[in-house]
């Protein structure tokens, strides 16, 4: 069988999304993997765990460490829905993460280029190779449609992202 690609993992980030989704979270999944091995995974979960901390990238990071037993994951790649807000990516870069692969942008709180770019902050300790706008199309669609569904009352709000 041949690897995984970052395409496979942004879809099953994806997947993970609707998780959070079907639990009135804004859509947003992560995962971390290293070696082609996921190490952990989460979903937005800041309104069910009542934590402002608990985006999709956090969980996943938090996951990811208690499973090798360190917070430092280099050689892993954090693969997202949508593009890392400022926290996501700073817990990432003292993760040591090597690579962040996004899909959607986010024009108003991604720290990756959306809103602005704390990838090329010449101070930071870490850097970590960027590429965004896997599966972009996808990624917006699933956020669009439950932000679309909400307005309609369809979906119960949990606050913003």
């Amino acid at each position: 069988m041949a690897p995984l690609t970052d395409v496979d993992f942004v879809r099953r980030a994806l997947a993970l999304a609707a998780s959070g989704r079907a639990a009135g979270e804004v859509p947003v999944g992560a995962l971390v993997v290293r070696d082609g091995e996921v190490l952990g995974e989460g979903w937005n979960r800041p309104i069910g765990a009542h934590d402002p901390t608990a985006h999709a990238e956090i969980v996943a990071l938090r996951a990811a460490a208690a499973r090798v037993g360190n917070y430092r994951l280099g050689g892993a790649t954090l693969y997202v829905t949508l593009e890392p807000c400022a926290m996501c990516l700073g817990a990432a870069l003292n993760a040591r993460i090597e690579r962040i692969v996004f899909g959607a942008w986010d024009p108003k709180a991604g720290a990756c280029g959306g809103a602005f770019d704390l990838t090329r902050e010449p101070k930071l300790t870490h850097r970590a190779d960027v590429f965004g706008g896997v599966c972009s199309d996808e990624c917006g669609a699933q956020l669009r449609s439950f932000f679309e569904e909400r307005r309609r009352g369809g979906v119960a709000p949990g606050g913003a992202r």
